[in-house]
Formats: C-alpha cells, sequence, structure tokens
C-alpha cells in the first residue's frame, strides 16, 4: 500500500467516526455539561495512554514547551468540546456541523491577517460562497423547531476561535501537537469536575458514554495521523464527510429533520468547499 493510500484510508476512518459525535449528544439523556465531562474523560485518557505508549512522555512535555501558540492551541481544543456539545444540545446537527465546515476560510482570513499569506483568488471565490450558505442557515434557523440562533452563535464561536488556535499552531510546525490533544481534554474535564454531577448519567446509557469516547479517541487518532500522508486538500475533502453524513445520521436514527434551509444552504457551504478544495489537489497534482 502506497503511502497516500495509507493517508487516505486513516484519515477517511479518522473522520467516519468523528461521525457519530452528535448523534451521541442527542441519545445520551444527560445535562450537556455532564456529556461533555466524560467526552473528555473517556477520550482524553485513551488518547494520552496511546500517547505515552507510542511516542513517550518527552513528546507531551516538547508540546506543552511551545509558548502561548501552543497555550492557545490547548486551551481552545480544550474549550471545543464544551461548545461542540452545547452547540449541539441547542440547535440541530445541521446547522453545526454546516458552521463548523467553515473553518477553513476563517483560518485563511487569519493566515492572511497574523502570518501575511495572501488569499487566493480561489478562496475568495469560496468565501462568497460560505456567506451566502450560511446566510440561508441562518434565515432557515427561525423555521426550524430544532435550531436556534443561540446554539447557532456557538457553533461559529467554536469554528473562529479554533481556526485562530490552528494559525496559531503554524508557528510551532516543528513540534508534534498530538500530544497536547490528551492533555487539553483532560484539563477540561478537569475544570468542569466542579460544575457538574459525573455519576448523574443512568446506569443504563454507560455504554453509551464509553462508546461515544471510543469513537473520540478512534477519530483524534485517525486525523491526527493520516494527514501526515497526504495533502491538506484531501484531508478538507475527507473531514467534509461529517457534514454530508452527521445530519443524515440524525435525521434517520433520533427524526430530526435537518429543513429545507439547511439542506439548501449546506449544500452551497459543502459544495463550495468540496469544489475549492478539489481544485487545490488538482493543481497541486
Amino acid at each position: 500500500m502506497s503511502m497516500q493510500a495509507k493517508g487516505l484510508l486513516i484519515t477517511m476512518m479518522g473522520a467516519l467516526l468523528v461521525v457519530p459525535d452528535s448523534l451521541f449528544v442527542r441519545l445520551i439523556d444527560a445535562d450537556p455539561l455532564v456529556i461533555a465531562f466524560w467526552r473528555a474523560v473517556t477520550s482524553g485518557t485513551a488518547v494520552l495512554v496511546g500517547v505515552l505508549v507510542w511516542m513517550g512522555p518527552r513528546a507531551v512535555s516538547a508540546s506543552l514547551r511551545t509558548g502561548w501558540h501552543g497555550a492557545l492551541y490547548i486551551v481552545v481544543l480544550a474549550a471545543s468540546g464544551v461548545l461542540f456539545v452545547m452547540a449541539v444540545s441547542l440547535t440541530s446537527v445541521a446547522n453545526v456541523v454546516i458552521i463548523i465546515a467553515t473553518m477553513p476560510v476563517f483560518a485563511a482570513i487569519f493566515s492572511r491577517i497574523f502570518l501575511g499569506e495572501p488569499i487566493s483568488r480561489r478562496m475568495v471565490l469560496t468565501m462568497l460562497f460560505v456567506i451566502v450558505g450560511l446566510a440561508i442557515v441562518a434565515y432557515g434557523t427561525g423555521e426550524n423547531a430544532t435550531a436556534s440562533r443561540s446554539g447557532d452563535a456557538l457553533a461559529l464561536l467554536l469554528t473562529v476561535s479554533f481556526a485562530a488556535a490552528l494559525t496559531a499552531v503554524r508557528r510551532v510546525r516543528d513540534v508534534s501537537m498530538v500530544p497536547a490533544v490528551p492533555v487539553a481534554f483532560l484539563a477540561s474535564a478537569v475544570i468542569l469536575w466542579p460544575m457538574v454531577e459525573p455519576m448523574s448519567i443512568a446506569q443504563d446509557q454507560v455504554w453509551l458514554v464509553l462508546l461515544h469516547g471510543a469513537f473520540i479517541t478512534g477519530s483524534s487518532i485517525g486525523l491526527a495521523l493520516g494527514p501526515r500522508y497526504i495533502t491538506s486538500a484531501e484531508v478538507a475533502l475527507l473531514i467534509l464527510l461529517e457534514t454530508v453524513l452527521a445530519p443524515l445520521l440524525a435525521w434517520a436514527v433520533v427524526g430530526e429533520d435537518p429543513g429545507r434551509w439547511a439542506l439548501a444552504g449546506g449544500a452551497i457551504v459543502v459544495g463550495a468547499l468540496a469544489v475549492s478544495n478539489a481544485v487545490a489537489l488538482l493543481r497541486r497534482r
């Protein structure tokens, strides 16, 4: 198997494993902060064990010595799990994943502002289509019983802040930030602990909590390892799988209709990002 095929397979596995993330938030009958706590504990512990076994404790300490760039990444990553769970609990799954899919657009803007990287004509056109798609999604929020503007706002906050963190961490690209992932997850759990009642999870739902953590662990590993072997355009295309499949999965399992406006806006956002990434991939090849 070639390195590219290996990277595509691993990254696709990571992208597919993150698809049910929002569905688990729907299925687990508990306070959103409790769900976020156990999501962080289970996946953070599992990923930390993997990092210590395969990379060693020095890799963890190296990621913690990356200055404010690494610190920003860890803080935002720690907050992202909470923001994601809260957003899904307040608005529709479709709205959340569509908004998160726009992260490359914000990353391009931050790269222009803070790193001085030019924004290509391709990305400008992509941004225009994405803005139109998001406007349609926002318009439809008022007509969808499962959607709310507060949840959309949290999803947008998550997207913008994570794009900023990814831009900052590019300053320390010579250091692997994979070991920082479990540090962020577990730090989030420690902060949440005094605010929640961890044992309020119903006994018959413990298996859902553990399965949720297993999926996030597998996704974190796949999305950390796979991109080492393929281009960023290929990674971006594969990650769009969540945007397409997560709302369909929620629709099929819990009957959550994304609504016609979310479908229309989402189609524009996903289509624009897919075409943009495909063009970038073809040009590179």
